[in-house]
């Protein structure tokens, strides 16, 4: 019981780090009004904290490892609750922004640390559950903001999300010291511009490494811009929004947590593009019908907590596991800011037909990335 009180310590620091994204956007028609004619830039603001995933995930890997995954675990909560309450003084837009691009550093140092402790902290058996817990933290994370926060934003005016979630990631940097143990080994490598870009090679040419990240970019491509882009996709697109990361969410805690007990996460990860491929089909098939989109966020559940379980399977270091961490960081920033323009393209040039070839592409890319890479390591 200690452990899994340790690993939903470590879940709600996640959660923490969702609210990083979904705090702006519970707030958002009050801060438009606010900003008024700077609000703009708003949108911009929400994502600013991705380009620094896309710049320093893999970074953020490597100090993880020198440093310790406790120490820059709560570095990471501290700077998050000062940025928040910061941010909750309603500066001006120009600082609001530089905060923004600062806290990428907060969330980088919780989604790389994060996972990898709770990947140390838990045995063989309870890993693939509590890496398949870890996997719906950012859905969680919205959905509870959106239900609980957002209307007391409304009543209450957008300042409040900020400074309850400093309050939560303030909470959550003075119990993680006392409830979490200090990581049992440190790197010594040294963070120099060429030791960056060797290590950045040497990461993406590991078939171990990188595997769970390359395939991670297949998904991001694709979760984010179709959930942003639903009303140009689907007919029923105001429910669906709603009920398609949840039916990620259930299918992850549930019949993908317990497949993760009895089945290599790989497979399952090359199972789950293969279904969505298939699903997107469907979506071809029968573009009037919700049925397909809901089937394809269930099978797409396989690769969401597959991944994160693939990581530890896939890596016993416990540097190699930080490093695989931030390269999907990496991966994922990078999908997560490419993929709506992508999809927003190519719906203007070739409509819903030329929409789901896209989709298709990505998870037949999937599986075509994980096959590559699983006969390198059978080669290796």
């Amino acid at each position: 019981m200690k452990t899994w009180g340790q690993v939903l310590l470590l879940y709600a620091t996640g959660l923490g780090a969702a609210g990083q994204f979904a705090k702006l956007s519970s707030g958002f028609a009050g801060l438009e009004s606010f900003y008024g004619e700077a609000a703009g830039q708003l949108g911009f603001a929400v994502s600013l904290i991705s380009f620094l995933g896309v710049a320093l995930g893999l970074v953020a890997g490597m100090i993880v490892a020198r440093i310790g995954f406790r120490r820059v675990l709560v570095a990471g909560l501290v700077l998050g609750a000062v940025l928040s309450a910061f941010q909750a003084t309603l500066p001006a837009m120009p600082l609001l922004m530089l905060s923004r691009l600062v806290e990428g550093a907060a969330h980088l140092a919780i989604v790389v640390a994060a996972p990898t402790l709770i990947a140390e902290i838990t045995g063989d058996r309870e890993r693939p559950v509590a890496m398949s817990l870890w996997s719906t933290f950012f859905g969680t994370g919205f959905a509870l903001f959106a239900y609980f926060v957002t209307p007391l934003a409304e009543v209450h005016g957008p300042a409040l999300a900020l400074w309850l979630h400093a309050g939560v990631m303030a909470v959550l940097a003075a119990v993680v010291p006392f409830v979490l143990p200090p990581a049992r080994t440190h790197s010594e490598e040294p963070l120099g511009v060429r030791e960056i870009a060797a290590r950045h090679v040497a990461v993406y040419r590991s078939p171990f490494i990188a595997a769970p990240a390359l395939g991670w970019l297949c998904y991001t491509l694709t979760f984010v811009s179709v959930l942003t882009l639903l009303p140009r996709l689907a007919r029923d697109a105001g429910w669906l929004a709603t009920a398609l990361p949840l039916v990620g969410i259930v299918m992850s805690l549930t019949l993908v947590a317990a497949l993760l007990r009895r089945v290599p996460a790989v497979p399952v990860v090359i199972a789950g593009f293969a279904l969505a491929a298939l699903g997107v089909a469907a979506i071809a098939l029968a573009p009037a019908s919700p049925l397909p989109w809901i089937a394809l966020f269930a099978v797409l559940s396989l690769v969401q907590a597959g991944s994160f379980a693939a990581i530890p399977q896939l890596n016993r270091d416990l540097s190699a596991r930080a490093l695989s961490n931030g390269a999907v960081a990496q991966m994922g920033n990078l999908g997560n800011l490419a993929g709506t323009p992508v999809l927003l393209g190519v719906l203007a040039l070739g409509g819903l037909p030329g929409a789901l070839t896209f989709l298709g592409a990505c998870y037949a890319g999937g599986v075509a990335l994980h096959l590559w890479l699983a006969r390198r390591r059978r080669l290796s």
